[in-house]
């Protein structure tokens, strides 16, 4: 059975709020996580509807919210909150293909899975002090890292962690970091086919 009814308030940076039940009675509890639709950040004052679910210690909290007017299909959805993990798994599974195939040095593998993880974890201990007013990991930081290969998982962090992923300013750099990257990358496979090129006619000649 799906509710309706009116968030009224909200912290944003902490990525929770309550919403006032049309119906009356007690606040429901809301996560971000529980919107069905991640590009939209709520707002005090929206209209919503969602199902009542209860968490882990049995008290009442709002899940699969949607925002009154929208209708999120499943499959887009779906895509929206997963498809940072597509693109990290496709993209590793490619280097360690290129890697195994001799295109690609196996130090180009473990930098990528290295930064990668190392990524992850330096955004998600950024989100714990953004929720409790620790120190903050700088933004310099944090693109550091992509650009030195941790960008596929610093990819999945912003979305499945909802952190950074909004900031205009910051998405600019963190992707020019990442063209940086797959640029330098593209140059070492240009040397590998370069390398192979001479090999094949070092070989002609010599027949």
């Amino acid at each position: 059975m799906r509710y309706q009814g009116k968030i009224i308030t909200w912290k944003d940076e902490k990525g929770f709020g309550f919403i006032r039940p049309d119906s009356g009675g007690n606040q429901v509890f809301v996560h971000v996580r529980s919107f069905t639709n991640g590009q939209r950040r709520p707002v005090v004052n929206d209209i919503v509807t969602y199902e009542l679910k209860t968490d882990a210690k049995g008290r009442p909290q709002a899940g699969s919210v949607v925002f009154l007017g929208e209708r999120v299909s499943s499959a887009i959805s779906f895509v929206y909150r997963n498809g940072s993990l597509i693109v990290t798994a496709v993209f590793l599974a490619f280097v360690a293909v290129s890697v195994f195939t001799g295109k690609l040095p196996i130090v180009i593998l473990w930098l990528y899975l290295t930064a990668s993880a190392v990524t992850f974890v330096v955004y998600a201990f950024d989100k714990s002090a953004a929720k409790n007013d620790r120190w903050r990991t700088q933004e310099c930081t944090l693109h550091f890292f992509a650009l030195i290969g941790g960008w596929p998982c610093a990819l999945s962090a912003q979305r499945l962690l909802r952190h950074k992923s909004k900031k205009q300013t910051f998405q600019i750099v963190f992707w020019v970091t990442v063209v940086l990257n797959c640029g330098a990358l593209g140059w070492l496979f240009s040397l590998s086919g370069a390398r192979a090129l001479h090999s094949v006619l070092g070989v002609g000649l010599r027949i």
